[in-house]
């Protein structure tokens, strides 16, 4: 298998959302693929009601069935985040690295695994085996999930295997998620009597104050879950931040309405109910401002993995790698709530990105070591002893 070709090809189709659009090209590349692998294929084209009413989203599921074994599913997306400022969608190889959007998070990983199926294809298998080719994953894909459970049964007691994940270790914990648009609503006037009116903007600021003085409590906790040392530093942490602000027309206008988009992390410990009410009680703190969230986005914490699954890959990663552990990650998705909570299913994960690879920047790169060896440790973990 060429697989060097292969992410360039996918890479090269832009699938970046928003708006999400060439999906389907994707799933009608990578369904022979896996079909090649010995794994019945389907296209799931998902209805708009379960995709937040958007269009052309598809996903593709693909079993190899072994009768009477574990069950084991892995997952990846397909999607990827906005590009600027660079030529994201013309990959090209360098040094032993791929560049491209999407190349670490996360097409890169999919590729791996192919070339891990290509090593046992035709040989007995560990696990009775599905993939899952998802999309959407960078804005939220909740409901899509859910409504693929129909096509991955069973699922109960499944093993959830993440290819969007770290390499070089398992990965067992992830952050939780609160993200809120806050809208500011003041009064527009000319610059000039701005005494008749409000400042959207000005009083925006004033909420940002307050979330500023938060984001220093918030910022001192941390979890028991240790997390990689090229991180740097030594255990999940929580995290506040502002990522976004939008207000004002032009500069002699005073602007009716600012928009702050809030984006909260929690780490396993902490509980989405009580880390949502602080955000909202330090808003309602701040006096004389007119504010309403108008979108409210949560993923809730889940402890953190631990099976003796957990300790077979770790080992097979340290006979592949030389080096190994059991790490929570700073990341977070829709995935281990569902599966945990939902499904009855246990979640961990393994992928090919550093924290070198700049993933959601510029100049997104993946070794090609790393698609090797993950290939390796998955042809490895699927492998009867």
């Amino acid at each position: 298998m060429d697989y060097t070709k292969i992410l360039k090809d996918i890479i090269s189709i832009d699938t970046s959302v928003p708006p999400g659009l060439n999906y389907g090209e994707v799933v009608d590349y990578l369904q022979p693929l896996f079909e090649d692998e010995g794994f019945e294929s389907r296209k799931i084209y998902i209805p708009e009601e379960y995709a937040e009413g958007r269009k052309g989203r598809v996903n593709l599921i693909c079993r190899r069935r072994e009768q009477g074994k574990p069950r084991l599913i892995f997952y990846g997306h397909i999607d990827v985040v906005p590009a600027e400022g660079w030529d994201a969608f013309h990959p090209w190889v360098e040094n032993g690295k791929i560049y491209g959007r999407g190349a670490a998070d996360m097409k890169g990983a999919i590729i791996a695994l192919l070339l891990g199926l290509e090593n046992v294809r035709g040989k007995p298998l560990k696990y009775d085996t599905s993939v899952m080719v998802t999309v959407d994953e960078e804005i939220s894909q909740a409901s899509q999930i859910r409504y693929l459970t129909q096509f991955l049964q069973p699922v109960s007691g499944a093993y959830v295997f993440s290819l969007d994940s770290s390499f070089g270790y398992v990965g067992i914990a992830n952050l939780g998620v609160i993200q809120m648009d806050i809208k500011v609503k003041g009064k527009s006037v000319h610059s000039g009597m701005s005494h008749l009116g409000e400042n959207a903007v000005e009083k925006a600021n004033l909420l940002m104050t307050a979330l500023l003085d938060l984001k220093s409590k918030v910022a001192q906790r941390k979890s028991a879950v240790a997390v990689h040392p090229g991180i740097g530093f030594a255990t999940m942490e929580s995290r506040l931040n502002i990522n976004k602000i939008e207000g004002g027309l032009k500069v002699n206008i005073v602007p009716d309405q600012c928009l702050i988009s809030v984006d909260r992390r929690l780490i396993p410990e902490e509980n989405l109910e009580a880390a949502e009410k602080e955000l909202m009680d330090t808003l309602s703190s701040v006096k004389g401002v007119n504010w309403e969230a108008e979108r409210i986005y949560r993923i809730p914490t889940v402890p953190p993995c631990q099976d003796s699954i957990v300790d077979e890959l770790a080992r097979i990663i340290k006979e592949v790698t030389g080096q190994s552990g059991r790490f929570g990650e700073m990341g977070s998705g829709d995935l281990p709530y569902i599966v945990t909570s939902e499904w009855g299913a246990k979640e961990f994960g393994l992928g090919v990105i550093r924290a070198e690879c700049n993933i959601h920047g510029k100049d997104e790169f993946v070794y090609q070591k790393d698609i090797e060896d993950l290939a390796e440790i998955i042809s490895r973990f699927l492998s009867p002893v």
